[in-house]
């Protein structure tokens, strides 16, 4: 202390303004504390309680977009397979088409053939028939002729001749 007092001395400050100042300065700091200290403190305490909230909901919401990234990410490959099971389901059902339609088409095309073997094998039977009822009336007409004359061997050669040639002559106008 003695120090002091000398540089006190040496100064020329005195004591009695030293002991006011000092007064002055704890009554000072008494309402700072007493008005101000309470108010920044609640002032700090708020910007801390805000900025830990702030940083509370920057990672919820952090964690929010990543779950929904993790949604869309599994959207997108949901939707890749469902895209998928449909172009594979489209194209089982164009082949399957596409094998009804072919065997429909050997279906209708047999069918056409047989019908046309029936067709063709009618029209065989009619002519025959035809041919067997003219060869049957030209038998007829040529027994009655040679009944009905009594005919040498050479008139009825040219008889037969002469009605052979006229049934191709009746078949060609038919």
């Amino acid at each position: 202390m003695g120090l002091t007092f000398v540089l006190g001395a040496a100064t020329g400050v005195e004591w009695g303004d030293m002991l006011f100042y000092a007064v002055l300065f704890v009554v000072l700091l008494a309402l700072i504390k007493h008005y101000a200290w309470g108010p920044v403190t609640d002032m700090m305490e708020k910007r801390a309680t805000k900025i830990a909230n702030d940083l509370d909901s920057a990672e919820e919401a952090r964690k929010n977009a990543e779950q929904v990234e993790e949604q869309r990410v599994s959207a997108l490959k949901d939707s890749h397979a469902e895209a998928s099971q449909i172009i594979e389901r489209a194209r089982k059902n164009g082949e399957q088409q596409k094998t009804t339609i072919v065997a429909d088409a050997h279906g209708e095309a047999q069918a056409l053939k047989d019908t046309a073997k029936q067709d063709i094998e009618r029209e065989r039977q009619d002519a025959l028939e035809g041919v067997k009822n003219d060869v049957a009336e030209l038998s007829l007409e040529i027994a009655s002729k040679v009944i009905s004359k009594n005919l040498q061997m050479n008139d009825q050669k040219a008889l037969i001749d002469s009605y052979i040639e006229g049934l191709g002559k009746q078949n060609e106008v038919k």
